[in-house]
Formats: C-alpha cells, structure tokens, sequence
C-alpha cells in the first residue's frame, strides 16, 4: 500500500451541478473556502459549461474572484470547448489548472455534449494546446470509462487509445470517471492496472461514483492496483444529469476515512472535512447520505454528535 494519496475535492463543480436549485454564489464561496481549511490541496472550484445548460455554474467568474484558498491550494475548472475557455481566462489569475473531458460512448457523448467522440477530441486537442500556452496545468477527463448505460461496456481499449490521445495532446492528468456507477471491483483492479502499465509518466486518477453502493470497493481496488490520485464530492454530492438516476459521487469524507483506518496518508482534518459536508446540508435545507456524515469517523465512537 501507498504511505500517501491525494484526493481532489469535485464537489463545487460535479456536485453542485446536479442540485435541482442554484445555491446562491455567496454560499457556494463560503462553502469552498471551509474546504481550503480542511487540508485538501486541490479542489475542482468551477466549470465554464453554457449557463443555458447548467445554470447551477453559470456564477463561474463570480465564484474564482470571490474565494479565498490557502496559496498551497490548487484551483482547477472544467472547461468544455474554446469558448468556455475564452470565458475562464477573464479569471486567469485565480485558477492553477483547467480539465478537459470527453465520454468514451458515443452515444453518451452525443447526449452529454452533442457531438461524436473523434470531434470532441479534435476540440479538445485545440484547447489542451491554449491551455498548456497559458502555463496551466492540463488534466482530461474521460467520462464512462467503465460503461454506458446505452451501449454497456466501453471496451478498455477504446477508453486507453483516447486516454493516449489526451496525453500525446499534452494531458498530464487523466482522470478515468464510472459516470453512472457501472464499475465493480474485479473490474476497477484490471482497468487501473492496465491504465498504469500503458500511461507511463501520467497521473491517473480514479473517479468512482456511489451509485450501486461500489464506490468504495472500486477505490479500493483501484489503490492495490497502484493508482495513488482520486477525485470524490463532500456530502456525496453529484453524479451525471445523463440519464436521470447516475446520482452519487464517493463521498470524499467515507474515502478520507476509509484511507486514514488502512494507515494510508491525506493530509486532510477529517472531522473538518465532516464539518463542511455538514454544513452543506444546512444550505441544501435536506440530509445527505454519506455515512460519516452520520457516523462520524471511527474514533468519534462513543462521543455526542
């Protein structure tokens, strides 16, 4: 086992986006920087997406000038083609790394985004190059990585030749996403195995949702098969507006604490973390259902919650 991991905190962008309201920006900075203070030292704050299609982010520019994160933080967007990233860079200054992305499924991707794989990535290929001229850090996300509602299974080598894609584009992180929970352990053991071997000198990062109740188990799998980089949404925020139903991020307080009981360094607080997801229920007005939200983490046993 790694001694350490790091984990990037999705929630402000891939949980915020799937909530039916908008939480107002106010809040939505209040929420990030009680994250910044958890000892997370990267955190997807924001996404350039039309605000005709997810409304949820259309505060973007408002959300990177208002934060306020320890300098040791690292602040990432999701920017989906040239024009979002025309809009992000009024905000350059304020943010360390931009994500571009694709679905390994044609049709998911033709659902998600309205076009072909081979076209998102002729896109993306442009982007990556502005990005990389900006002296920005490049990450890629490849979303159902492990399958699609609509087609099932992606074969490993379609999501690896994109994988190389991005990378040869100038990706140095590629994030492999179960989009709608399809994943399970055997599975995400192989994968990651597989990704390591044939992406020497990329981070790679695992992206599990909780959907089916996997989540942790395909994390799990994923570290014992050597990948040391994760993404998870505090409160177990988030999942994929496509199709209805892909709800649910690993919540990042179950993985810290899963990976803090095996003896395996964060550098995140967790009852800080737990703190933050807290209080995101407060500003949703409803529980959420990550279980140390409930819990607590296992030396709280015995304590008043």
């Amino acid at each position: 086992m790694p001694a350490r991991v790091h984990i990037r905190e999705v929630g402000p962008r891939d949980g915020f986006q799937n909530e039916p309201e908008r939480i107002p920006t106010a809040q939505k900075i209040e929420l990030i920087n009680q994250l910044g203070r958890t000892g997370l030292d990267r955190i997807e704050v924001a996404s350039f997406v039309r605000p005709d299609v997810i409304p949820q982010l259309a505060d973007g520019l408002e959300v990177l000038h208002g934060i306020d994160l320890p300098n040791e933080v690292s602040r990432m967007v999701l920017i989906p083609n040239e024009r979002g990233l025309d809009n992000a860079l009024g905000a350059r200054e304020y943010f360390d790394e931009a994500a571009i992305f694709v679905s390994a499924s044609e049709t998911h991707n033709l659902r998600n985004v309205g076009r072909s794989v081979r076209d998102s990535m002729t896109g993306n290929e442009i982007v990556a190059r502005r990005i990389r001229e900006q002296d920005l850090r490049c990450a890629a996300v490849i979303a159902t990585s492990f399958g699609c509602p609509f087609e099932g299974k992606v074969p490993i080598g379609t999501v690896l030749d994109i994988a190389e894609q991005f990378a040869a584009a100038g990706a140095v992180e590629i994030g492999f996403g179960d989009t709608t929970g399809m994943c399970n352990p055997k599975y995400a053991g192989e994968f990651f195995a597989a990704a390591i071997d044939r992406l020497p000198g990329v981070e790679i990062t695992a992206h599990f949702h909780n959907t089916r109740g996997q989540g942790l188990a395909n994390a799990y799998a994923a570290l014992t098969a050597g990948c040391t980089s994760f993404e998870s949404s505090f409160g177990e925020l988030g999942g994929c507006p496509v199709p209805a139903g892909s709800t649910g991020n690993i919540a990042t307080e179950d993985l810290v604490g899963m990976f803090h009981e095996m003896g395996i360094e964060t550098g995140i607080n967790l009852p800080t973390l737990i703190d933050a997801a807290r209080q995101v229920q407060n500003v949703l007005g409803r529980t959420l259902t990550s279980h140390s939200i409930i819990a607590g983490p296992v030396d709280w046993v015995g304590e008043a919650r």
